[in-house]
């Protein structure tokens, strides 16, 4: 790379964000459009630099312990990765590469200075070559069970939502095992994953490049999931009138399910056994760890690819969003079918349209995809694959399955604060994501120059104005919102329904904290001056 002070591979001194500290970090890749550096420091954190912030090791050195036992000192003592101090100090732990600059001497009118400290880890090398941290038993547990828990959660939801006196206390028998896996029906699941990668192929849309990788390379996307969807409803209705009976889905439901289960544990298992040939820069950050459970859940490769096909972006939008319509639309045949109806109940017409417009809205934004972290920092292992071809279209589509054989009646006031409530909800989802991707994708647009923002040392800024100066995450707090909306045609007899705003609390705490953990890291005091500005949360932590 010519011209460029520090090439990759380089060991070279980084400063921290937000502090005066200096670390030896190792460059991964230069981004030449944003003129920003993608370093690791010693502890597997990845952050992007300025060049002014990075300096060449020469010179530097640790720096000793002092025997001061002054007030001050002792203060700096501190071990929290994001305290600050009245000043501060050049004192290090044994091991760290941390010094004070003579600048960073001449700064006595700052009012805090903030003080990082990287706690020394055990490291062992893998077979891809990666440093991981040996504490991973616990982890590896978790993992495990997670691969055993959640395909029988979502088969057992199936089977009690199928029974007329759904009750979690007394679940019905299980089916026989050799009843569940139909070769006929995994055939089917194959086709149709098979199809949509046909459509995923076809000369139409606009192609655009994604997020830049480690190694400076920019895969591209076309851009055509629209136009998948509306030839899949065209071949759908086709089939239809040729005499295919799509109630097939409901009465084979479960068959459905284990099928996308063994392909989805085919698929992983592929996934893993390519991945050990697979480049370094090409890996994940967290998927490497040279556990085969561990690696095998999480996905060891980044953005693993067939003949131009790429394999994470096409399962987060294809197979199972379309699928989960698709199943929709025969649950509301079957209800028709079997309550002898002319069309379907305004319950299951609100669970399908809000269902419906929920995917169309993906789609129509579908380029704001490739900046999702399961796209652009997540492995494509079991986690990600499960969740794509099961996860997604059986358990969000637990509501139209429940309404098949527990109907209920909407008077019209409840029919419209319903839709009342999924219109807001949306409205909250769709601005707050609106303002996100169009600040990321260009903060110096005139147009977003009204937006108050909090600068940090990474370069970037943190948006404090519009909805994301109300509360922190408004578009999860969308979700939240039309997740309720989606259950409420279910009525109140039975806690099935809303399964799926109770998965979405669950897993907003968590991504919550995750990326309050990461954004932390990553903007250190920046971080703090945000959370002073922006106090409230979604969901109220409790101390």
């Amino acid at each position: 790379m010519p011209g460029i002070r520090f090439q990759s591979g380089d060991m070279v001194m980084g400063r921290w964000p937000g502090s005066s500290l200096f670390y030896e970090v190792k460059v991964l890749s230069y981004d030449a459009k944003i003129q920003l550096y993608t370093v690791i420091y010693k502890d597997g954190t990845e952050l992007e630099l300025r060049e002014a912030d990075m300096k060449k090791p020469t010179g530097f050195k640790p720096s000793r312990r002092s025997r001061s036992r002054s007030p001050s000192r002792r203060r700096s003592r501190s071990r929290s990765p994001a305290r600050t101090t009245r000043r501060s100090s050049s004192r290090t732990t044994s091991g760290t590469f941390a010094t004070e600059t003579p600048a960073a001497r001449k700064e006595p009118k700052m009012k805090e200075v903030l003080e990082i400290r990287l706690s020394p880890k055990e490291v062992r090398q893998t077979s891809f070559g990666s440093s991981h941290s040996l504490s991973f038993p616990p982890v590896f547990a978790g993992v495990s069970c997670m691969m055993l828990f959640l395909p029988v959660a979502v088969l057992g939801l199936m089977v009690v939502c199928s029974q007329e006196d759904a009750s979690l206390m007394s679940p019905p028998p299980l089916p026989a095992l050799d009843s569940l896996l139909d070769p006929h029906v995994f055939g089917m699941v194959v086709l149709w994953f098979l199809f949509q990668a046909l459509l995923y192929v076809l000369p139409v849309g606009k192609v655009v490049e994604g997020i830049p990788l480690k190694n400076g390379e920019w895969l591209k996307y076309r851009m055509n999931t629209l136009h998948a969807f509306v030839l899949t409803v065209a071949a759908l209705g086709a089939a239809v009138h040729q005499g295919v009976d799509l109630r097939y889905i409901h009465s084979h439901f479960l068959q459905l399910a284990v099928s996308s289960l063994l392909f989805s544990v085919l698929l992983s298992v592929y996934l893993y056994v390519r991945s050990r040939w697979a480049p370094q820069d090409q890996l994940a950050p967290g998927g490497n760890s040279g556990s085969v459970i561990y690696d095998f859940f999480m996905g060891n490769e980044l953005n693993p690819r067939i003949k131009g096909i790429d394999l994470k972006y096409f399962c987060e939008l294809r197979p199972g969003l379309i699928g989960w319509l698709v199943i929709n639309a025969a649950m509301a045949l079957a209800e028709m079918k079997l309550h002898s109806l002319d069309y379907p109940s305004p319950a299951m017409i609100l669970v399908n349209c809000f269902h419906l417009f929920y995917v169309l809205d993906a789609y129509w934004h579908e380029e704001a995809v490739l900046g999702y972290m399961d796209v652009t920092h997540a492995g494509f292992g079991f986690m990600l694959v499960f969740g794509d071809l099961m996860w997604v279209p059986f358990t969000f589509s637990l509501q139209s399955y429940y309404l098949v054989h527990h109907p209920n009646h909407l008077s019209l006031p409840w029919i419209v604060g319903i839709v009342t409530l999924n219109v807001i909800g949306f409205c909250i989802f769709r601005k707050a994501n609106s303002q996100k991707n169009a600040f990321r994708r260009n903060p110096s647009d005139p147009t977003l120059s009204h937006l108050k923002t909090i600068p940090t040392a990474t370069g970037k800024s943190l948006l404090v104005s519009g909805l994301w100066g109300l509360v922190r995450h408004p578009n999860y707090l969308g979700d939240l919102i039309m997740a309720l909306a989606w259950s409420l045609p279910c009525g109140f007899t039975h806690i099935l329904p809303y399964f799926y705003v109770i998965y979405l609390t669950t897993l907003l705490v968590h991504r919550e904290a995750r990326d309050e953990a990461q954004c932390r890291r990553k903007y250190g005091s920046a971080w703090d001056d945000y959370c002073r500005e922006v106090r409230y949360r979604i969901i109220p932590r409790v101390y």
